[in-house]
This record gives structure tokens, C-alpha cells and sequence, in this order.
């Protein structure tokens, strides 16, 4: 096995979950593919984020679920990217706004924000809630970080108001997940992570913002849109494969 091999294969377990009600659509089941690696490399997490994979804690994973290919991977074409009038005035409500980035931590503080913001989507837009535990938190968005994940603290008034997990790969960030203080909701913290992720990749002269699944018609999704020019991904190839990105222009 050469070395561009064990690059792309770490020790891992390879498994997949049984089958699951779909969070997305309707009537739906969900099976994912599941890689657990212990130690991953920066390398390892890019080549796989470029084929369609997610990664939570030590986990990567893409769906194949039975009969349906409704998940379509997102990607930003960051270099041609140009900030609507609705997002530039997104900007301003956040003027005050302070940033910090830093490897992925665990607090009382995250996992209160945590649980507010799934609490009050349960209200507002009926998704499935029940409070996380630290031991949770920790093995989803602060375990198997290592060198490329990071997460960035939105703060007001000395307050943690949002924070977006994110990896930054070779070729890009992929964005993990976000959550904020639903009581600054007027500020589209949502909107205005997604544009500091832009910030950060022209920065760092990363070509793509990886935004995670899309699927037609799921109304979780339709902030996505707003965020052109986009790239799609045709299914989910082998790691030994070239993906085939198509322009949605």
C-alpha cells in the first residue's frame, strides 16, 4: 500500500447505521456510511469533504439510503462570490459584533446556547429536540478536531451569542454546524457566519465553502440558496475517483 493510499485509508471502523426517519423529507428513511478514525489528517479530511462526507467528532459519514438520492452536496465558488444588498446590510447589524476563532472548546455556556437554540427551532419550526449532554457535545463538535477544525465565537457585550464548528481543509471550509442566541435573532447571525466563513477563505486563498447536503424543496436548506455562484456534486464517488463538481450557473 503506498503512501497516497494510507493517506486516504487511515485506520479506521467502517460501519453503517440502521435505518432511520429522515429529517428532511417527508416518509422518508436515512441509512449513512460511517468512517470512525481515530487520528485523521488535514489531508485525509479534504479528500473526503471533496467527495460529499460530513465529519461529526471522530466520524465521517454520506448517506446511501435505499431508493433515494435527494442529498446533494453544496459548494460556494468563493472567488466569484458578491454580497447581496440584504447581506451587506446583515454586515452592519453586526458592526459591534466581536470574533473569535479558536480550537473547538466545551463549557456550560455552549451547551446552555446549545440547548436554547434547538429549543426555541422546536417551537418555531417543530424539529425534534432533546437537551445534549457535555459527553455528547464534546464527541460531536470538539473530539477529532485535531489540526483543521476550529470553531469561531460570535460575541456581544462580552456574551457568546453564536458559534459555527467548521474545518478548514485544503481547498476550502466546511461548514459543520451553527447555532446562536435565538434572542438576537434580528441580526441573521446565520447569514453573517456563512459571510465570515467567505472573509476567511479569501483570506486563506481557499477556493470553496462546503456547505453540506441540499436537498430540493426541505425548507432547513433554503438559506443556501442565497449564496451564489454554487457547485453541485454528482453523487458521492470512491475516494480513489475524481469528483465531478458541475457549476449551477
Amino acid at each position: 500500500m503506498n503512501t497516497q493510499t494510507n493517506l486516504l485509508n487511515p485506520l479506521s471502523t467502517d460501519f453503517c447505521m440502521l435505518d432511520y426517519e429522515c429529517a428532511y423529507l417527508p416518509n422518508r428513511m436515512v441509512r449513512m456510511n460511517y468512517k470512525h478514525v481515530e487520528k485523521a489528517s488535514k489531508h485525509f479530511a479534504t479528500a473526503v469533504v471533496n467527495k460529499g462526507w460530513r465529519r461529526f467528532g471522530k466520524y465521517f459519514f454520506y448517506p446511501i439510503c435505499d431508493e433515494c438520492i435527494a442529498c446533494k452536496s453544496l459548494r460556494i465558488d468563493v472567488a466569484n462570490f458578491k454580497a447581496s444588498k440584504s447581506q451587506r446590510r446583515v454586515v452592519k447589524k453586526n458592526i459591534n459584533t466581536q470574533i473569535k476563532i479558536q480550537r473547538p472548546s466545551l463549557s456550560r455556556n455552549h451547551i446552555k446556547l446549545y440547548n436554547k437554540y434547538h429549543a426555541w427551532k422546536s417551537r418555531k419550526d417543530s424539529w425534534k429536540h432533546r437537551e445534549i449532554s457535555q459527553k455528547e457535545y464534546f464527541e460531536n463538535f470538539v473530539d477529532g478536531a485535531h489540526d483543521f477544525g476550529k470553531e469561531v465565537l460570535y460575541i456581544i457585550d462580552g456574551k457568546i451569542v453564536g458559534v459555527d464548528l467548521i474545518d478548514i481543509v485544503d481547498d476550502g471550509i466546511s461548514s459543520i454546524y451553527f447555532y446562536y442566541d435565538p434572542d438576537y435573532a434580528d441580526i441573521s447571525l446565520g447569514t453573517y457566519s456563512l459571510l465570515y466563513q467567505i472573509e476567511i477563505a479569501k483570506k486563506l486563498g481557499l477556493p470553496y465553502i462546503y456547505l453540506g447536503y441540499w436537498v430540493d424543496g426541505c425548507k432547513a436548506f433554503a438559506y443556501k440558496e442565497n449564496f451564489q455562484p454554487q457547485e453541485i456534486l454528482d453523487g458521492f464517488p470512491d475516494l480513489v475517483l475524481d469528483a465531478d463538481w458541475l457549476s449551477l450557473q
